[in-house]
């Protein structure tokens, strides 16, 4: 640590320098105790020149930047360099001769014997370091447009300036001038070795004239020869060992469709395709989930190898020839970094897709009916038809083709898929509902108009489907409605069921149009004989309680002929049941299912219910039909039941058995129990207190409910009716209404595509897309509440939430080029993807612009050897149809390729002694780097750097 001295009378603080030396240690105590002397002696700064004053300046800068030391300079600010993650830099700013200069000083935090050392080609190394093997270093430069010296004699004073200042410091820091032009990273350099011996350096580049001779490793160590072999050093030029390391980088031709048919025919020679999935399109991404929508531009365009030699000795060209001749695969390390696309231009996606959706809501609000977009009353329509484009009438021919396609199935994605897309209320994936949102995205840019001509047609084709009674595409016949979907999709769920229930109530009535036919044309006696058959009804099993299912090959008419015939209906008998008044078994009728309703008829039906007041039970006055259609039904499959038989079937709650052993209260069905159960009869037990009350609408309902099957009864859901409903409520949907309940599909339903996407085992990938439907969930809940408007603050939250989707849709489509890319090496996969993943999540907020990233992604990973073979095979050899020189070979080919970039470092080593600052008792002797050269660029742009260790 460096002393300071202040002189009271002047107020000037000398800097005194570290010192181990006994001697030097002397001095300094010499000088603090005769001060006098001092005042008389002290530097006259008002006489100096202008040089001793810059020299001065740069001396008390570097002073306490070594007073410092690394850790204080990082705690008043310090800069860590981007590419480093232990280079630290802090800058200083001084004049001389009416110029400003930038003195940069460059340190690591953990300096260690080999740090910087340059034969590891450690990749974080500064150009400065890899070039002249120097672990911390300064540089000067003028504070300019090109931030280089261009005087050559300017240029010397100044590198000896900061020599001279250096040298009082008593500092060993290399110092750096940039000279010529910046292009040709050119320096000049000097540093104090603490010996006899001071090293210089310099560095330039050879443009396009480069000799022939200098193209190939040995003309390259010819050059390194001669630069050593005549110097003053006592080295033999006949007996001496140079090391050399290199380095060499390979870069794959851009991934154009010449280049995928190549790579994709080489993998399939090498081996089968590990997906089962043939790459028969030109397209990068043909067998992606999102391909169907648009054709993404692939991420990677390509993946740069760098194969590296480590330090070894050569004592002749002719070694030096072989290295050249040398397989990349015998190099001792394998490197591979992504290049990634470079432009900054929009992408076209989902994300971007569902912006201008977004865009269509707010503008949705203007207009009452969706009429009014494509209609020139519309009191807006000159504006949205001069900026907004409505396709042709044969590309919405064609878009209406592919959304009612005849035979398509409906399956539901989401019960295979993510679970937690249904937290999203949109409509299953694969869904007619869903399918028009995703088409809507492309069809004419996803505007408002485009929107509002695509749904008018979409709705006359639902009509048309109705008035034919033909099933509607993509849409589940059956079942019931699924409340925790959009609307719209519950309003189709309905309309496709409605028409399934008109079809067989068609089908009913021409079969028992024909049924009639033929009991006309029956004998008396064969009816007799046929209506036997009907009142003796002995299922193969027997139904253990209510059966909500329409009797199979039930004939309604032919009864009308037999007194005989008086059970109707009857699925089975139930259990070991008994009816109360009659020594017969009870039957369980078929009923007909509950009324399906959907989300907005629960809330009408529940707003009625409640206007009626409290005189009528809630839930009685809910299923009063449903209660109904199943006494009638229970009637007839049981002529002789009374009301506490019903109730011992359809509620047994409400029934009392009394604790009575012998009653018949065993639920086995085997004859030995029905036996025994005839045996204890009657049953004992009452009502329940709720069912005997005077006045029970339960038992006002059994009164007037007749005894009818299921097959004759009034249907519980009137098609006809709800039908028409349904596309009444199509067809009057307000814009705004519409659009809403599309913004929240349509962010579902591309979910759901890009979750479909084969990337491999990336965890980070999956946990993101995981993370999106909450998110999404959560940003899209507004859309349930229909109090939207178009200045809603929440029409800024879905726009973020399109960022947030296309940050995610970005990450997916890396993950998905990768995986197919290096499908045969997924570790490798995985750690590229993770390094990306990590230098990209930082971006990934909720802003509505996308930060832009100055720095660039260059992680590098290590390749393994079982790995090679792979990266190899990307190396495609080029074709006539790429943009590819001829150019002169520098060797070491792969796959036909050269290296884009070749770096080379020759070094000769001797041990040197005579350090004047060690003690007088002895000396110390250590191994030195006497000559360096490190050379770097291809076979017509070469750059050279040149540092030699000298004797003063």
């Amino acid at each position: 640590m460096a002393s300071s001295s202040t002189n009271t009378n002047t107020g000037k603080t000398k800097i005194l320098p570290d010192s181990t030396d006994d001697d030097e240690h002397t001095e300094v105590e010499d000088m603090e105790e005769d001060e006098d002397e001092d005042l008389e002696h002290f530097d006259d700064f008002t006489l100096a020149s202008s040089w001793e004053r810059f020299i001065s300046e740069i001396e008390a800068v570097c002073r306490l930047w070594m007073s410092d030391g690394p850790k204080n300079l990082m705690v008043k600010g310090a800069v860590l360099l981007e590419y480093s993650g232990n280079l630290y830099k802090v800058t200083s700013e001084t004049k001389y001769a009416l110029k400003t200069y930038c003195m940069e000083y460059y340190f690591e935090t953990n300096p260690s014997d080999d740090a910087g050392k340059p034969a590891n080609w450690n990749l974080d190394l500064h150009d400065l370091q890899l070039c002249f093997g120097v672990k911390e270093f300064l540089v000067i430069a003028p504070q300019s447009a090109s931030g280089v010296v261009l005087d050559a004699p300017e240029a010397s004073k100044l590198l000896s300036a900061v020599a001279i200042a250096l040298s009082n410091c008593s500092s060993l820091w290399p110092a750096f001038v940039p000279v010529h032009d910046p292009s040709r990273k050119a320096y000049i350099g000097i540093q104090s070795m603490g010996t006899v011996f001071t090293r210089r350096f310099e560095a330039d580049r050879i443009g396009s004239q480069v000799p022939i001779k200098l193209m190939h490793l040995e003309g390259l160590y010819e050059l390194f020869v001669s630069k050593f072999a005549y110097s003053t050093l006592d080295l033999s030029v006949h007996n001496f060992k140079v090391r050399i390391a290199m380095k060499l980088t390979f870069r794959t031709l851009p991934f154009d469709e010449d280049y995928m048919k190549d790579f994709d025919s080489k993998i399939n020679k090498s081996e089968e395709n590990l997906t089962g999935e043939t790459s028969s399109g030109t397209q990068w991404d043909d067998d992606c989930s999102w391909s169907e929508w648009y054709s993404a531009e692939d991420p990677v365009k390509g993946f740069e190898l760098i194969t590296i030699w480590s330090e070894k000795m050569v004592e002749s060209s002719m070694e030096m020839a072989e290295l050249e001749n040398a397989s990349p695969h015998e190099a001792e390390k394998w490197l591979i970094s992504l290049r990634l696309e470079g432009s900054k231009e929009s992408r076209v996606g989902f994300a971007s897709q569902l912006h201008l959706l977004v865009d269509a809501l707010q503008m949705s609000f203007e207009a009452h009916f969706i009429e009014d977009f494509v209609s020139a009353e519309n009191p807006g329509s000159d504006n949205l038809k001069s900026s907004m484009v409505i396709p042709s009438p044969a590309v919405r021919d064609r878009v209406l083709k592919e959304l009612f396609i005849e035979g398509v199935q409906f399956s539901d994605f989401t019960d295979g898929g993510y679970k937690t897309s249904r937290s999203v209320k949109g409509a299953p994936l694969e869904s007619l509902f869903a399918q028009f949102c995703l088409h809507s995205l492309w069809f004419g840019n996803c505007n408002i108009r485009a929107i509002s001509v695509l749904w008018i047609e979409f709705v006359r084709e639902v009509r048309w489907c109705w008035e034919e009674s033909q099933p509607l595409p993509r849409m589940a016949p059956n079942g019931s409605i699924d409340l925790s979907t959009s609307l719209i999709y519950q309003k189709l769920q309905m309309l496709a069921i409605c028409i399934e229930r008109k079809c067989q109530m068609n089908e009913d009535y021409q079969d028992c149009i024909g049924s009639i036919d033929h009991i006309d044309s029956m004998t008396e006696e064969e009816s007799v004989v046929g209506d036997d058959l009907l009142s003796i009804q002995t299922p193969s099993e027997i139904f253990p309680g209510k059966v909500d299912r329409k009797p199979e090959d039930m004939d309604l008419y032919k009864d009308k002929k037999s007194s005989n015939f008086t059970r109707r209906g009857s699925a089975g008998i139930v259990d070991s049941m008994m009816l109360l008044k009659s020594y017969q078994s009870m039957h369980a009728p078929y009923t007909q299912e509950p009324p399906l309703m959907t989300e907005d008829m629960h809330e009408e039906r529940m707003q009625a219910v409640e206007a009626i007041g409290d005189s009528f039970n809630f839930s009685a006055q809910l299923e009063k039909d449903i209660l109904t259609s199943d006494m009638s039904a229970f009637k007839a499959a049981n002529p002789d039941a009374i009301f506490e038989d019903f109730i011992r079937w359809h509620s047994p709650g409400d029934w009392e058995a009394d604790d009575d052993p012998e009653s018949s209260g065993s639920a086995s069905s085997n004859a030995l129990e029905i036996n025994k159960s005839k045996d204890s009869w009657p049953p004992r037990g009452k009502l329940s207190k709720r069912m005997s009350e005077h006045g029970n609408m339960w038992r006002k309902i059994w009164s007037s409910s007749p005894a009818l099957p299921a097959s004759e009864q009034k249907p519980l859901l009137d098609p006809n009716r709800e039908g028409e409903k349904v596309l009444h409520y199509l067809e009057t949907l307000r814009p705004h209404q519409l659009l809403e309940q599309m913004v929240s599909t349509a962010f579902r339903a591309a979910a759901d595509t890009l979750s479909q996407t084969s990337y491999g085992e990336l965890k980070q990938m999956e946990t993101k897309i995981q993370q999106l439907y909450p998110t999404m969930a959560s940003a899209l809940r507004p859309l349930q509440v229909n109090r939207l408007s178009a200045d809603s603050e929440t029409i800024e939250d879905f726009r973020r939430l399109c960022v947030v989707f296309e940050r995610v849709e970005k990450l997916l489509t890396v993950a998905a080029s990768l995986h197919r890319k290096l499908i045969r090496a997924p570790r490798l996969s995985r750690e590229i993807f993770n390094d990306y993943y990590n230098f990209y999540i930082p971006t990934m907020g909720t802003s509505l612009i996308e930060e832009v990233v100055e720095k660039e992604f260059d992680k590098k990973q290590e390749v393994r050897n079982h790995e090679r073979e792979v990266l190899s095979n990307m190396f495609v050899p080029p074709t006539a149809n790429q943009s590819w020189r001829k150019v002169l070979s520098m060797g070491n080919l792969l796959n036909g390729h050269e290296p884009i970039l070749r770096e080379i470092i020759f070094s000769l080593h001797d041990r040197v002694s005579g350090n004047h600052y060690a003690a007088r008792s002895g000396s110390v002797s250590q191994e030195i780097e006497t000559y360096r050269m490190y050379i770097c660029g291809t076979s017509n742009d070469l750059r050279v750097a040149l540092s030699v260790v000298s004797c003063d």
